[in-house]
Parts: C-alpha cells; structure tokens; sequence
C-alpha cells in the first residue's frame, strides 16, 4: 500500500498534508475514546508501545510484493484493533509506519501523509462497523468468519480505494494507470482471504489463554461483553 515515489508530484503532494491531518484527527478521537472507555493514558500508551512494534515488523519483516502501482502488505489492521483496540492500534499504524520510513526506507518519507491517510481512515471506517456488526453480549474472543471477513474487507477494501485515488490523482485516468490499479487491488484482495483466517487463530488462542490475554495489556472488548 505503499505509494511509490514520484507517483503524486512535489507540486500535488499538499493534499496529503490536509488529509493526514485528518486523519490524524481521527486517531486522535479513537485514542480519546479508548482513554475513556478503557482505563485511561497508561494504559492506551502500554498497548501503542505494542501494536507500534508489531506495525513495524509487520511492514519490514512480513512478505510484501509489488504488483501494479503498489506492493502488498499484510497489515493486519483489523487484528491489532480486535486485540489492542481501534486507539492503540490507529497510534500503531501511525508511528510504526513513520519508524519504518526513518530506519529502513527513507524514500519513503515524503509520502507519508498520503501512506498514513491509507491505513488510519480504513481504520476509523472499521471501528464503527465493528461497533454494528458485532452484537452487544458478544465478546470479540465470540466472532465468527463472516464477521472477521465483513472487517477485513472493508479495511483492505479502504487501502485499495486510497492507493487507486492517489495514483489517479498523481497520474490522471490513462488506461495504463487504471489497468496497473486493478492488477493492485485483485493482488490485494488476497489479503482478505487471509486475513479473517488469521484474526480467527489469535482470537482463539486469546481466548484459550484468557488469563494471559486479560488485563491492561489488551482491548476490554476481547473478552467482555459490550
């Protein structure tokens, strides 16, 4: 999901200042409300110390390709919100996502407004769906596939929507650029197919190792009824 340098040109890249700063907002409003609804500052900044390293490992460490105008990364988005919660993970994406520039690909920092508007809005849209498709009494150890698929897809469909709105917006509507663009988004719906499967095998070992997934740690939802 990353964007490529040189895709959006230094005269058009502004945007992506106003959109990260939107984005940043709407972390900012899942953090405040993980703050209120889950046991304070302390708390939220042990679970983002957490979700940042995995972030990061899994951006550098886990397979990623390039196909199209793009790679493939799995970001496990709606993992670390289902585990840590959608505050500690949005704070994760954000500065694993910023370490990652700095330490391993510098290039890539110019475009970090626009990369971290991709994976924090998807986000957002994801922590308000889960709030509806996951009944009140059901704890989040409780899902079944079709919910685990219903958040995977919107949030890998979200990336995909991003990264085809930056490409096109730094490369007009050519047929090359559109054909690279789903050549992207059918690699990347792969993604979902995988993703559900692996949100389901750690939501079963947090809840078979309740006792070490209970507690600070951890999203209060994990385990507890809403």
């Amino acid at each position: 999901m990353h964007i490529e340098p040189g895709v959006v040109s230094s005269t058009k890249i502004i945007l992506s200042y106003a959109t990260a700063a939107s984005a940043f907002g709407l972390a900012g409003k899942l953090a405040l409300d993980s703050i209120r609804q889950h046991g304070g500052v302390g708390r939220l900044l042990a679970r983002s110390v957490i979700t940042t390293a995995l972030v990061l490992g899994f951006f550098q460490f886990l397979p990623h390709h390039p196909v199209g105008v793009s790679e493939v990364h799995l970001i496990l988005g709606s993992t670390l919100l289902l585990i840590f919660g959608a505050g500690a993970a949005a704070i994760g994406l954000a500065a694993g996502l910023l370490m990652q520039g700095m330490v391993f690909a510098p290039a890539d920092l110019p475009q970090y407004g626009m990369n971290v508007t991709t994976v924090l809005v998807p986000l957002w849209g994801i922590s308000h769906l889960a709030n509806r498709i996951v009944p009140v009494g059901t704890a989040y150890v409780d899902l079944d596939y079709r919910q685990a698929l219903s958040l995977s897809m919107a949030y890998q469909g979200g990336i995909v929507a991003w990264v085809a709105f930056w490409v096109l917006y730094g490369q007009g509507f050519g047929a090359a650029t559109v054909a690279s663009i789903g050549t992207f988004g059918l690699a990347y719906m792969s993604v979902v197919l995988i993703e559900p499967v692996i949100d389901l095998a750690v939501l079963a070992g947090a809840k078979a190792g309740n006792r070490l997934t209970t507690g600070p740690l951890f999203n209060v939802r994990l385990h507890q009824q809403a």
